[in-house]
């Protein structure tokens, strides 16, 4: 299934998520079903804009983004951390309420049972989303899977929390769970928020990736007898896709033709062993260096 379709099965699970958290928020009166209620919101809203972030994702290069629009799946993670921190915060401010005011709890059965099949929906669709993401290398379905997963952990807790509350009778341990919910889906904005600010700052691609297309570059090496040598390997995420860029330097009698025949099977390699991936190769004559790294060394050198 692709990204896209998940996240509007997403969008659909919010909705019916947030209608099933509320009825059993209405009928327990218990803060923690609250934040987990206010925390669906969140989900539908994060849903909506992952959804819209990959459709951007997903647009064809053009004149004025000539390397495409992948990084806009970024942004939806980012969007989607700053949600569950806001979430957080309302969450808190509840709770802290409820610990000065204790309510009892009405109709726990009832709420529980509601509160348990919407977490089965979050729990399934994060599974699914989780699987697809690696296959499609989505950082905006990996963000709103992480926000799924947070949710259910959230049920759970306020689950044991409210059936501890009620065997207990102790009315505290209803908002002390709540607070513990907020503290929990704190932490994963927090890590969504960093996540999106990496990949916007052109972070590297993964160690894994880099090392199998060190091993390309090796093999490449190698059966040309010592007459290639590759150098300057630089990368960077964005989206699905993957760049690199680096220098393949070649026989200076070689013909342009013959360099140009290498260089595109090195290319071809990569884009096999990588999917996804974008390479830029620069031929040069063994034992030239480009005026940047002419510039790079003098300035090193100083």
């Amino acid at each position: 299934m692709t990204p896209g379709n998940l996240l509007r099965a997403s969008v659909v699970v919010a909705g019916l998520t947030i209608v099933l958290k509320t009825l059993a928020w209405w009928v327990t009166d218990s803060v923690g079903l609250l934040s987990d209620a206010l925390e669906s919101f969140v989900n539908l809203a994060g849903a909506v804009f992952a959804l819209t972030m990959v459709t951007v994702a997903r647009r064809p290069a053009d004149a004025d983004h000539p390397y495409g629009h992948h990084k806009a799946e970024y942004f939806s993670s980012g969007f989607e951390g700053i949600l569950i921190i806001g979430a957080s915060a309302a969450i808190l401010w509840a709770s802290a309420l409820r610990l000065l005011h204790p309510q009892p709890l009405e109709q726990l059965g009832w709420g529980l049972a509601l509160s348990l099949v919407s977490t089965g929906f979050n729990g399934a669709l994060a599974w699914v989303m989780f699987r697809s993401a690696r296959t499609h290398r989505s950082v905006a379905l990996e963000g709103d899977a992480r926000h799924l997963l947070t949710d259910v952990w959230t049920s759970v807790g306020v689950v044991v929390g409210l059936l501890a509350a009620g065997a207990t009778g102790w009315l505290w341990l209803d908002p002390l769970v709540a607070v513990g919910v907020a503290l929990n889906i704190l932490k994963e904005g927090v890590a969504l928020v960093w996540q999106a600010s990496q990949g916007l700052m052109d972070e590297a691609v993964e160690e894994s990736i880099l090392d199998v297309i060190q091993g390309v570059l090796q093999r490449h090496a190698q059966a040309s007898g010592g007459a290639v040598r590759f150098d300057n390997l630089g990368s960077r995420r964005a989206g699905a896709r993957s760049y690199v860029d680096l220098h393949m330097h070649v026989p200076a009698e070689w013909t342009l033709g013959r360099a140009a025949q290498a260089r595109a099977a090195v290319e071809s390699d990569l884009m096999d062993a990588v999917p996804g991936l974008r390479a830029t190769i620069e031929l040069l004559p063994v034992g030239a260096e480009t005026v940047f790294e002419q510039s790079e060394a003098e300035t090193q050198g100083n």
